[in-house]
């Protein structure tokens, strides 16, 4: 599992004192970094290998201004070609947002999904939560 500390910034609060829900999937993107190392180690956009199908955010709670936010993200499941991470928002000992995204592994010059090498698959499952 990686953790990523993230403080809101004030310009992220609606106009109920709440963290935007816009936000969080952009927060859960920034804290996938660990995992995007494991196919493009130095995060050049044009050695790219992944693209992203589907996204959720389930809120579970209220965030709020003020306080840190930590997201904690694992491997939810891996398929051939494409896996799963769960992702969670942290607030003072609450989880307040469950995110789940699938991404593939592409090759974007055939434009068609690739399957995970040896190495990607057993980076991945270092992180692999119990389903």
């Amino acid at each position: 599992m990686f953790t990523e500390t993230i403080t809101p910034r004030f310009s992220e609060t609606d106009v109920l004192g709440h963290i935007n829900n816009t936000v969080l999937p952009v927060w859960f993107e920034a804290a996938r970094a660990p995992i995007f190392r494991f196919f493009t180690p130095d995060l050049n956009p044009y050695e790219w290998k992944l693209i992203i199908a589907k996204v959720e955010v389930s809120f579970v709670g209220e965030l709020f201004y003020g306080h840190d936010v930590t997201v904690k993200t694992s491997v939810e499941h891996i398929g051939s070609s494409s896996f799963v991470l769960r992702q969670e928002a942290w607030q003072q000992d609450n989880c307040c947002a469950v995110g789940k995204t699938v991404l593939v592994r592409y090759d974007f010059a055939n434009k068609c999904s690739q399957k995970l090498n040896e190495q990607e698959r057993a980076d991945l499952t270092a992180h692999l939560i119990a389903e």
